[in-house]
């Protein structure tokens, strides 16, 4: 398990900042307390919150004052900070917002509105660093939300390993930005396959790199699979010079000299099918990501675009 998040809590009236610490600290996090802005600054370049809850109202340095200059230095901007203030007019939230703050709670207020507006915005903030900036798609915390969310509901689901097979010959013969071309084909690709499945809602995630994570049920998989390879195909083959798509290869010269000639880009999909388990009880998410790679490695040695399917009964999530 890993450390708690540490919150920073601003507040110059005493009773209420110690209200928040006790309350923050119940539900498992780490607490710093200031009671005004300067001390906040301090406590932000000495410890680096996960969040900071700051009150609006203080002496010299406020909390608008506060959350602009964390917003203004690049190590401290991506700290998310809830406002805490009496105005509760439209014209204050929206000032408060348009000083860098994500959030905003009117005191006096619930003990569990804090809480669940903590958690809401530090979940958030994790997903919105963990978003590719290639694909704009969710990353690895999100991607093992989507799983055991899946596996909670009932009902049984596939999970796909999508990785490009001879990616690094791409980047080797015509860079990394034609090889970014060849990704966001892929993203391109597996999202009009997911939408056009249609319901019940499938999941694309980015993984890193040119693998993704495809979740949807068991009837969806050979239809989206198929419509992502086609798409694919269709969009890789126009990425390529026009004399290596002739003659379907590139040729790659190795550091000793030697060349040597790669195939075009395909496919490798490992499928891992998950089954809800009995009383609700379930298994690290990751596991049902561990089958699908390691099905992933046998689609790999297939020639051409391959989905390998892992239907092992033991398999419960």
């Amino acid at each position: 398990m890993g450390e708690p998040d540490t919150i920073l809590v601003v507040d110059d009236d005493v009773d209420i900042a110690r209200f928040i610490e006790v309350n923050l600290k119940l539900e498992g996090y780490r607490v710093l307390l200031a009671h005004d802005g300067a001390t906040a600054l301090q406590l932000v370049e000495e410890h680096m919150p996960a969040l900071a809850v700051v009150d609006w109202m203080m002496p010299q340095l406020d909390g608008l004052e506060l959350t602009r200059r964390l917003r203004a230095d690049p190590m401290t901007a991506p700290i998310p900070v809830i406002l805490l203030t009496a105005r509760g007019q439209t014209a204050d939230k929206v000032i408060g917002l348009q000083a860098g703050a994500d959030d905003y709670l009117v005191k006096p207020f619930d003990t569990l509105e804090l809480v669940a507006r903590v958690r809401s915005t530090l979940r958030r903030n994790q997903e919105n660093r963990e978003v590719s900036p290639l694909t704009g798609l969710p990353g690895n915390s999100r991607i093992l939300r989507e799983i055991t969310d899946r596996a909670r509901a009932g009902a049984d689901f596939a999970v796909s390993h999508v990785d490009i097979d001879r990616f690094k010959a791409v980047n080797d013969v015509y860079g990394f930005a034609r090889g970014d071309e060849f990704i966001t084909a892929l993203a391109r690709a597996l999202h009009r396959a997911v939408v056009e499945v249609g319901l019940p809602p499938a999941f694309l995630g980015h993984i890193g790199g040119d693998d993704f994570l495809v979740v949807c049920s068991p009837e969806q998989l050979k239809p989206l699979t198929t419509k992502a390879i086609l798409e694919f195909q269709a969009a890789s083959d126009a990425l390529y010079d026009p004399s290596d798509a002739e003659r379907g290869f590139v040729e790659v010269v190795q550091r000793n000299g030697e060349v040597q000639q790669a195939n075009l880009v395909t496919l490798s999909i490992g499928v891992a099918i998950g089954q809800a388990a009995a009383g609700g009880q379930l298994t690290d998410p990751r596991e049902v990501i561990a089958i699908a790679t390691d099905m992933k490695s046998v689609a790999k040695k297939h020639n051409g675009n391959y989905v390998a399917v892992d239907r092992r009964s033991a398999l419960h999530l």
